[in-house]
């Protein structure tokens, strides 16, 4: 594979009224699960499988990698969990991204926003378009920036933003 390609995916919907104690201990809900599954499916039927996975380590995060992961027959060992990005404002994403971006062909990223959003807006060359309620990356989106044949990298506007995929915009 020649060219380079930053998968950024934000976390399925959350369960507002689960009894965890803290929001890092959130789980996903019912309708969670399901955009989760949904989104992992679309990665498998256009054939993008990420060769690392670096994720949030929020349970919310957690269930939704895993999803994505049993929905690609990918190996849930493999998954790096990052502090970094629970909470992550654009500079530490973009850390995160310096560090294991370089060394991968396909990189998925799953995180929270708003840093999901500002991170998509810093590195598309195209302006993302927005949902009708003005949001960018909402529960369970996925963008795919393409880097071509050049490393990923955290240079402003440094690829070509192929894919921005909500759930609500699949059928299923």
């Amino acid at each position: 594979m020649n060219s380079h390609e930053l998968i950024i995916m934000r976390h399925a919907k959350s369960d507002w009224s689960s009894d965890s104690a803290t929001d890092f201990e959130r789980p996903l809900s019912k309708r969670g699960i399901r955009d989760a599954t949904r989104m992992s499916a679309w990665l498998k039927e256009q054939q993008i499988t990420p060769d690392r996975i670096v994720s949030s380590p929020a349970t919310r995060t957690k269930m939704t990698v895993h999803i994505v992961c049993d929905g690609l027959d990918i190996n849930t060992s493999e998954i790096i969990w990052d502090n970094r990005i629970y909470e992550a404002g654009i500079e530490e994403l973009l850390e995160v991204i310096s560090e294991y971006g370089p060394h991968a062909n396909r990189l998925l990223l799953i995180g929270h926003n708003p840093g999901l959003d500002a991170l998509l807006d810093f590195l598309s060359r195209e302006k993302p378009r927005r949902n009708e309620n003005d949001k960018l990356m909402t529960t369970a989106a996925i963008a795919i920036l393409n880097y071509d044949n050049h490393p990923i990298s955290t240079w402003r506007h440094s690829a070509r933003l192929t894919h921005l995929v909500r759930p609500k915009g699949l059928s299923g």
